[in-house]
C-alpha cells in the first residue's frame, strides 16, 4: 500500500511539472523625468534658466547627479518580476539625444545595450520624446515624427511636442509604439483642453493608418497626456476602455483606468492626484491565444525613495527643484509600466 500511494504521489509530481509553462516577460515602462538639460545654453531654444548661470543654477554636477537618479530608476522598474529593467522605455521632457545617451551609458543601464529612438520636436522650450529600446529584445524596422500642428485665437503658432511612433518586431510580432507628451493644462485645464483633443485625434490618425496597413498590428501608446484616463479626449476621441468586459475591435483598452478610480496617481497637485501617466492599446493584447503578446498587468512605480519623505508634500513625488530651490530629487512624476506575456517555445 505505501509503495502504491508513492507511486501515485510521483505521477502527480510529474504532471503538475509538465504542466508547468514557461513565459517570456517583457516589460513597457514610461517616464517623465522633468527636465532633463544638459548645460549648455541652445540659442534656438528657450533653455536659458537651465544653465549654470540660469534662474536654477543647473550645474554639472547637479546634471551628474540627474543623470545618476533617473538611470538608477529605469533600472529598477519591473525588476522584481522580470529580474531585469525594462525592454521598452518611452520618456519625455528630453532636451536632446546626447542626454539620453549620457543616461544609457550610466553604470546603472550600460550592459542593458539600450538603442534610442529620438527626434527633435519644436517645442519652444527644446523638449522632446524619446523610446529606448533593448537591442536584444527589439528591432525598430520604422520610426516617424508626427507634427502637431496648434494655433492660438490670434492664429500665432504653439509649439509642441512631436508624437513619436515606432515600429519594429518584437518576438517575432509587429508592434507599435507611439510616445507622447500632449499640450500641458497651463492656463487651465478647460482653456487648454482643446489642444489635447487635437492632440487625441492625431494620435487617433496614427493608429488608423496603421491598422489600415495591418489591422493586427499590436500598438501601445504610452504618454504624459496631461489628462486623466476618464477625461474626454481619451474617452470620446480614442474610445479608449478600462474594463476588459467593454472591449471590442474599435476601442483601445487602458489597464490605468483602474488605478484612477482608485484614487491613485503619478503626480500631485493641490492635494490632488493625476493619472497622466499612462497606457492604452489594441484590443489584440487582451487575446487568449498566449503564443502571442498579451497583456497581464500594469502599475504605477513609486517606491519609498522617489517619494518626498516630510512635510506637506510627504509622498509626492520627490523631485528634482521646488519652485528654483534644489532639492536633487528625481522627478515629479512616478513612472509606470505594463507587463506583457507570451509562452515560450520550449
Amino acid at each position: 500500500m505505501q509503495l502504491l500511494f508513492s507511486l501515485i504521489a510521483l505521477i502527480c509530481i510529474s504532471f503538475t511539472a509538465h504542466s508547468q509553462k514557461n513565459y517570456t516577460v517583457r516589460t513597457i515602462a514610461f517616464y517623465n523625468v522633468e527636465n532633463l538639460f544638459d548645460t549648455t545654453n541652445d540659442s534656438l531654444t528657450f533653455d536659458d534658466d537651465r544653465t549654470p548661470n540660469g534662474s536654477y543654477n543647473w550645474t554639472q554636477d547637479r546634471y551628474k547627479q540627474k543623470i545618476e537618479n533617473i538611470s538608477k530608476v529605469l533600472s529598477k522598474i519591473g525588476e522584481k518580476t522580470s529580474k531585469t529593467s525594462p525592454d521598452i522605455i518611452g520618456l519625455c521632457e528630453v532636451e536632446k539625444r546626447s542626454v539620453v545617451k549620457d543616461l544609457i551609458h550610466h553604470p546603472s543601464l550600460i550592459d542593458k545595450d539600450y538603442g534610442i529612438v529620438h527626434f527633435d520636436s519644436p517645442d519652444r522650450r527644446g523638449i522632446d520624446v524619446a523610446l529606448l529600446f533593448k537591442k536584444t529584445a527589439y528591432l525598430p524596422t520604422s520610426f516617424n515624427s508626427h507634427r502637431l500642428l496648434l494655433f492660438d485665437d490670434m492664429s500665432q503658432r504653439i509649439y509642441t511636442r512631436d508624437q513619436l511612433v515606432v515600429g519594429g518586431i518584437l518576438d517575432n510580432e509587429e508592434f507599435y509604439f507611439i510616445v507622447n507628451h500632449w499640450p500641458s493644462r497651463r492656463g487651465g485645464a478647460a482653456k487648454s483642453k482643446p489642444n489635447r483633443i487635437k492632440a487625441a485625434l492625431l494620435n487617433k490618425r496614427i493608429i488608423d493608418s496603421i491598422q489600415r496597413l495591418n489591422w493586427n498590428a499590436k500598438i501601445i501608446s504610452m504618454g504624459d497626456f496631461n489628462d486623466d484616463p476618464r477625461d474626454d479626449s481619451l474617452k470620446k476621441i480614442l474610445n479608449t476602455k478600462g474594463k476588459e468586459s467593454q472591449l471590442d475591435s474599435l476601442h483601445l483598452y487602458n489597464p490605468m483606468e483602474k488605478f484612477f478610480k482608485k484614487g491613485y496617481g503619478s503626480l500631485a497637485y493641490r492635494d490632488k492626484w493625476n493619472l497622466f501617466d499612462q497606457f492604452f492599446m489594441t484590443h489584440n493584447f487582451l487575446n487568449k491565444n498566449k503564443q502571442e503578446h498579451s497583456f497581464w498587468k500594469s502599475g504605477i512605480y513609486s517606491p519609498s525613495y522617489m517619494k518626498t519623505n516630510k512635510g506637506k508634500f510627504k509622498g509626492y513625488p520627490f523631485r528634482t527643484y521646488s519652485g528654483t530651490n534644489y532639492l536633487g530629487g528625481y522627478s515629479d512624476h512616478f513612472p509606470v509600466y505594463l507587463f506583457l506575456l507570451k509562452e515560450r517555445d520550449f
